[in-house]
């Protein structure tokens, strides 16, 4: 007898919506041991699908996990703050950009690798160049920094 494939993370968190009531509080006692603390559906369904994304992240990248809890205890213990580093979107994130009356889609697929018109780039400093002809900064480009001074917003 088949069995039917588990569903993806994605799947499950797209018909979170469309569980009933008990269904949805199973499904809260399985992954918390316990009832919701409230009854509030919305905040059930958030806090489900935080989980069922960190459930399938963990899965997929156990080392990263456990570098940033090392990096979260040297915190802790040094009570010192890292300096920031510029916020890279996370894999699957896609950035707009309107330049010349054209849209640009850019594909987050990895660290610092980027989907641009079926061609895979190493930078978005690489793809604001293909889309402007000038040198550009690929994060200011695409709204990841403001103009005044160059932080991250």
């Amino acid at each position: 007898m088949n069995h039917p494939a588990p569903l993806t993370a994605a799947a499950q968190v797209a018909r979170l919506p469309e569980l009933p009531w008990p269904e949805l509080k199973a499904l809260w006692q399985r992954h918390y041991g316990g009832d919701p603390p409230i009854t509030n559906r919305r905040f059930v369904e958030r806090r489900l699908a935080y989980k069922i994304q960190e459930i399938e992240f963990r899965a997929q990248n156990p080392e990263l996990l456990e570098r940033n809890r090392r990096r979260i205890e040297a915190l802790i213990e040094t009570g010192a703050q890292p300096r920031a580093r510029s916020v890279a979107p996370v894999p699957g994130t896609v950035l707009l950009r309107e330049y010349d009356g054209i849209q640009h889609q850019v594909r987050v697929i990895g660290d610092a690798h980027y989907e641009y018109q079926g061609r895979r780039y190493r930078s978005l400093s690489e793809i604001a160049r293909e889309i402007t002809g000038t040198r550009w900064s690929g994060p200011l480009f695409f709204g990841l920094r403001s103009r005044s001074k160059g932080r991250a917003r």
